[in-house]
């Protein structure tokens, strides 16, 4: 119960605190970068730059498809069913509600007039069986595959750990396998604890810079005239 008090207190406490300190810290160095002095002759880019940019590039141009599908398929199946899980299971509904409430003093149903929904544990199990099985998936292919074992490092790993580690304990602690209830649950909230501890000084960071990201490239190309 220790294990479990430290989890639920001190441990999430601080690991959201970096969490938060640390995504914000990230984010507001991208912003303040000095952009590059551009002489090239300026095009104004429509209104629609960016977001066509970031449409057009969630999805491999015809002519790498062949390469990249496996990946593109496996990566996709992986966030939609690390988002299922994250927000549609009922502990973590009642818990992002207790935050939500705690940050804006009003709870979800009251402020937008629908309750938060959620579904069956079932129905999330087989949607982290269905992340856990594409994680796995993309780890083999990485490293099967010659081009991407010699460009991937300690982050790609790490980050891969740490990402499937709350979807492994939170399926055992769902099923009550391996150890006593209370040791289970520790366990989940400490991986989770770790994932968030890493998340900004890693490569998950791009959760919060892909859209940013892919935003401001489409815009700067068509600033220089090129065609997306």
């Amino acid at each position: 119960m220790d294990l479990l008090t430290f989890a639920r207190g001190p441990g999430m406490y601080w690991a959201v605190t970096i969490f938060v300190i640390g995504v914000l810290w990230k984010l507001a160095g991208v912003i303040l970068l000095r952009a590059k002095r551009d002489l090239s002759e300026a095009r104004k880019p429509s209104a629609w730059t960016g977001l066509r940019a970031i449409l057009t590039r969630s999805w491999p141009r015809r002519a790498f498809v062949h390469g990249t599908a496996f990946s593109e398929v496996l990566g996709y199946a992986f966030h939609v069913g690390f988002l299922f899980t994250l927000v549609f299971y009922l502990p973590h509904v009642l818990f992002f509600e207790d935050v939500f409430k705690g940050l804006l003093g009003v709870n979800f149903q009251r402020l937008f007039g629908v309750p938060w929904p959620y579904f069956s544990g079932g129905m999330v199990n087989f949607f982290g069986a269905v992340a856990v099985a594409a994680l796995i998936a993309l780890l083999v292919h990485r490293i099967v595959n010659p081009v991407k074992r010699l460009i991937s490092n300690f982050d790609d790993y790490f980050s891969w750990l740490v990402t499937i580690a709350p979807l492994v304990t939170g399926m055992l602690t769902y099923g009550h396998v391996g150890a006593p209830y209370q040791t289970l649950i520790a366990v989940h909230l400490l991986s989770v604890e770790l994932l968030l501890v890493w998340f900004p000084f890693g490569k998950l960071m791009h959760t919060f810079t892909v859209f940013m990201s892919r935003g401001t490239q489409g815009m700067q190309f068509e600033r220089k005239g090129a065609t997306l």
